[in-house]
C-alpha cells in the first residue's frame, strides 16, 4: 500500500506514519520541515498555507492518502481536490467535537454537527473540522473516511494531558485527584487510532466513525494509579469532591486534564457511542500500556514534553492546588 500522509511528524501523525511504516506500506510524509519524519519515509516538503505550497503534491499516485490538519478547512479541500484523481482514499482526522452541544442524547454518528464549511478560513475548532469534512467529502465522496475521534493520548502527545499528570505525579507528595474515583473515561491511543485508520482505509471504509475507546475502559482512578506505578512515585492521590473543585473555580479539561465531573458535559466527552468503530475492528490498549509508554517516551526527552505552538499549555498551578489540598 501507498501512503501519503499530510503531517506525519508530530503525535497523531507520526503514530500513523509508525504503523505504516511497521506494516512495510511505502510512504510519503508532507510536511513544512519543522520536524523530521520517521526513519524510512520519503519526504516531501511543502506549506499548506502558502500559495503554491502544494506544488510538490501535483505529480505522484497513493492509496490512501491520511489528513491531520485542524485549521482553516480551506487547506483540506485545496490539498482533497489536487489529490482527488491521484489517490485511492482519504482519511480526515476530525473530532467528536463536530457534534451540536448539547446532544439530543447519546452521541453517535448520528446526531446533528455543528454547521461548517469547505470554503471558509480558521474560524474556531469545531467548525473547522467540520468544515474540514466536508472538504474531504466534496471531493472524495464515499472514498472519503471520517475519524471523529475522541480525546487521544499516548506517546508523542505535545497537547500535553497525560504528561502533565504523569510529571505532576512523578514529583510525589499529596496530588489532587478530581474524583470519582470510579469515572468513567473514554479516548484513545494515537497508536491504535492510527492502526484501525490504516486498516480501514485498506478495506475502503467511508462516513463518519467515533473512534475512541467504549465509555470505562478506563476510569479516572485507574488512570492516575497507572501513573502512579508508572512513575514509580510515592504520591498520595487525594480523592476530591468535583463539586468542590468547581466551586473553587478550578476549570474541568484545562487545569485539570482529562477529567470532566459528572453532568452533561462528562457524558458528552466521556460516553458517546462507539459501537460502529468497535464492529469495524477496533481495539483499544489497556490503560496502563499506553501510560507506561508515554513515561518512558517523556523520559527519552529529559522529562519536557513537546507543545504545539497553537494550544495552550493546559494544568493546574501549585498554589490552587495546594490551597484545595488543605481545604481553603
Amino acid at each position: 500500500m501507498r501512503l501519503l500522509i499530510l503531517g506525519g511528524t508530530e503525535f497523531v501523525g507520526r503514530a500513523v506514519t509508525e504503523e505504516a511504516l511497521a506494516r512495510d506500506w511505502e510512504v510519503t510524509v508532507f510536511h513544512r520541515g519543522r520536524h523530521g519524519a520517521p526513519p524510512g519515509a520519503a519526504e516531501l516538503l511543502g506549506d499548506r498555507t502558502a500559495e503554491g505550497g502544494l506544488a510538490a503534491l501535483a505529480r505522484g499516485e497513493w492509496d490512501v492518502v491520511v489528513d491531520t490538519w485542524s485549521a482553516a478547512p480551506t487547506a483540506v479541500r485545496d490539498a482533497a481536490r489536487l489529490l482527488a484523481g491521484r489517490a485511492g482514499h482519504y482519511a480526515y482526522v476530525s473530532t467528536a467535537s463536530v457534534y451540536a452541544y448539547p446532544p439530543p442524547g447519546r452521541l453517535s454518528e448520528a446526531s446533528p454537527v455543528v454547521d461548517g464549511s469547505p470554503d471558509a478560513e480558521a474560524r474556531d475548532y469545531a467548525r473547522d473540522k467540520r468544515g474540514g469534512e466536508l472538504a474531504a467529502l466534496d471531493a472524495f465522496g464515499d472514498r472519503a473516511l471520517l475519524l471523529r475521534a475522541g480525546l487521544i493520548l499516548g506517546p508523542y502527545e505535545n497537547i500535553g494531558r497525560l504528561p502533565w499528570w504523569l510529571l505532576r505525579i512523578a514529583r510525589g507528595g499529596p496530588v489532587l485527584a478530581p474524583g470519582p474515583r470510579d469515572l468513567a473515561l473514554q479516548y484513545i491511543d494515537a497508536r491504535d487510532l492510527a492502526a484501525w485508520t490504516l486498516s480501514a482505509a485498506e478495506r475502503g471504509l467511508g462516513g463518519p466513525y467515533n473512534l475512541v475507546s467504549p465509555s470505562g475502559h478506563a476510569t479516572m482512578g485507574g488512570l492516575l494509579e497507572a501513573c502512579r506505578r508508572a512513575t514509580g512515585s510515592d504520591a498520595e492521590l487525594r480523592w476530591t469532591d468535583p463539586g468542590r473543585i468547581i466551586a473553587a473555580g478550578v476549570e474541568p479539561w484545562t487545569q485539570l486534564p482529562v477529567w470532566m465531573p459528572p453532568g452533561e458535559m462528562h457524558d458528552a466527552f466521556h460516553r458517546g457511542d462507539v459501537a460502529k468503530a468497535v464492529s469495524a475492528g477496533l481495539r483499544c490498549r489497556p490503560v496502563e500500556e499506553t501510560v507506561t509508554d508515554t513515561w518512558n517516551w517523556l523520559c527519552d526527552l529529559g522529562g519536557v514534553a513537546p507543545q504545539r505552538p497553537d494550544r495552550p499549555p493546559v494544568g493546574l498551578d501549585a498554589e490552587t492546588e495546594a490551597k484545595l489540598l488543605r481545604g481553603e
